[in-house]
């Protein structure tokens, strides 16, 4: 496979070839201008390294730690909602990679399955993301049911307090739920093995939110059930999911330095710094660039996503400080290109990424990466 896939960009083009255009543009587009998602790759292309020259035959290793738990490499797939619109049973699909490969799997709350759904194809590392419910009852039963389903760590996500624009994603006729009009229809027609797949296992929905949000009505056509049913946390709501939530817990979205001692005293377990991959504001600093003065501030685990796409960016995020990585259109992309096999060879190419360019470098061990930075 890595002659015909040699990279994530090959895997980008096949999967473009393979998903109707109106999920491609649900899958592959931001927000505004798409300024941000622009920055975060022109960002992580400005961190350069020293190439290395005489230090003989090494072997570098990029295992890591997180959560008491070691890695073949510091990623994991992070959490897209709908994901069962980009391939039929992606959810399943991709976690059942994650299972085999031994790295992280974050479930959406706007997941096209449920965590029941999920929890026969479930490995050692299961994530639940959670958009905040505004209801009480309703955020203690999903905290329930995620546990008892196998997700050990909690992510809160708090970049998203109101549905972005996303313009990109409009001009292509998608809505929420998604409404088949003839455009759209034309689009299936012509990827037909998309098409068999969602015909096999019906038209993907928000499962978990749809059982809770029956007869809710007032939403925009880039909206969904979810924004009826969510609240924007403060510090009392996250002070509340600490109190409920035994394993880890992780906030999902964090840009600014001054949060992180704050977060840390709330007694959260990691800080996952995001920018949402330029989905929800056009105007927010990379986060490959926000990522120093966040470690500055705080010693506990950093977990960054947005922009990432090689090897060599997962080096660039160590160096500058982060413990670990999540990828989440790029494992989409890869589902897409080559279903099931599709994450496993890009694993693979990114594994093999880091072993040629830490060679490059000198660096056996991802803790040599910043003496390697060009500053």
């Amino acid at each position: 496979m890595h002659a015909s896939y040699p990279a994530l960009s090959d895997l980008r083009q096949k999967a473009q070839k393979r998903i109707p255009k109106f999920v491609w543009e649900y899958l592959d587009s931001a927000t505004g201008d798409e300024r941000t998602k622009a920055r975060n790759r022109a960002k992580l292309d400005e961190f350069l390294f020293w190439p290395s020259i005489l230090h003989g035959e090494i072997t570098c290793s990029s295992e890591a730690s997180l959560f008491g738990s070691d890695f073949r490499l510091p990623i994991g797939i992070a959490p897209i909602g709908m994901s069962g619109l980009i391939w039929p049973q992606a959810e399943q699909l991709l976690a059942q990679a994650s299972k085999r490969l031994g790295i992280p799997y974050c479930l959406s709350t706007v997941a096209t399955q449920t965590p029941e759904d999920m929890a026969s194809h479930l490995g050692d590392h299961a994530w639940f993301q959670m958009y905040p419910p505004h209801d009480t009852d309703i955020r203690k039963d999903m905290l329930n049911r995620a546990k008892a389903s196998g997700f050990s760590t909690l992510v809160l996500t708090v970049d998203v307090p109101v549905a972005s624009r996303r313009e990109r994603q409009v001009r292509s006729g998608l809505t929420t739920p998604p409404r088949l009009s003839p455009r759209l229809l034309a689009q299936i027609i012509a990827r037909p093995a998309w098409a068999l797949g969602i015909a096999r296992h019906g038209m993907p929905r928000m499962r978990l939110v749809d059982e809770y949000s029956e007869n809710l009505t007032g939403l925009n056509s880039t909206a969904h059930a979810g924004y009826l049913l969510r609240t924007s946390p403060d510090w009392s709501y996250l002070d509340w999911l600490r109190d409920h939530w035994e394993g880890p817990l992780v906030v999902k979205g964090v840009l600014r330095p001054e949060d992180a001692p704050r977060l840390e005293k709330a007694g959260v377990d990691a800080l996952w710094i995001s920018n949402h991959a330029g989905r929800q504001f056009d105007a927010a600093p990379a986060t490959i660039e926000a990522l120093p003065a966040i470690r500055a501030q705080t010693d506990l685990p950093l977990i960054l996503d947005s922009g990432i796409e090689t090897g060599l960016d997962i080096m660039r995020a160590r160096a500058l400080g982060a413990d670990f990585v999540m990828m989440g259109r790029g494992f989409h992309y890869a589902l897409a290109a080559l279903g099931a096999k599709g994450p496993d060879h890009l694993f693979d190419i990114l594994f093999q990424d880091i072993q040629a360019n830490m060679g490059q470098i000198g660096a056996q061990n991802l803790s040599d990466l910043p003496s390697c930075l060009k500053t």
